[in-house]
């Protein structure tokens, strides 16, 4: 009988490449973009990803298209979101009755704070398709620069398992 054993460095590698967009244009007119120069079709998802921090929740959206043909999953994951929450004073004053409204910013990735916007692509050749992916994403008037991303050096790449 043969026994067949699985390392755990076979499973080490990731399998996803990391390209970070820099645009001032809202998450669904992005999305619009990419889907128009990549010819995919990026399509919001139903539930965001959200993650806990300190006292609120934070929200970010994802636009996420599976290319059954080629095997290959593309997620627009949105980096920044301002996340407003509402002091309640335990003490009488002024601002008692109203709460104190405070607005934050969080961060998918909290280590890229510049970084708007992540294209996450699965299963992807590493070497001449993210160049081509990233010269494309370059050709679209609104998106101020992108580039690939080193996904080895996050701290936070747990973040990208959704």
């Amino acid at each position: 009988m043969a026994i067949h054993k699985l390392m755990i460095d076979d499973f080490d590698e990731a399998d996803y490449m990391l390209i970070a967009i820099h645009s001032s244009l809202e998450d669904y007119r992005l999305a619009y973009f990419v889907n128009r120069e990549l010819e995919i079709r990026l399509e919001k998802c139903p539930k965001d990803i959200g993650f806990k921090q300190k006292q609120t929740t934070a929200f970010f959206s994802r636009f996420i298209y599976e290319d059954d043909a080629n095997d290959i999953a593309w997620n627009l994951i949105q980096n920044k979101n301002s996340v407003n929450s509402t002091l309640m004073g335990g003490n009488a004053s002024l601002f008692t009755e109203a709460g104190l409204s405070i607005t934050t910013s969080s961060y998918f990735i909290p280590e890229l704070k510049t970084v708007d916007f992540i294209l996450k692509v699965d299963n992807i050749d590493e070497n001449q398709a993210i160049d081509t992916i990233v010269n494309s994403l370059l050709d679209v008037k609104h998106i101020a620069t992108a580039y690939k991303l080193d996904h080895y050096k996050l701290k936070s790449k747990n973040n990208l398992i959704f």
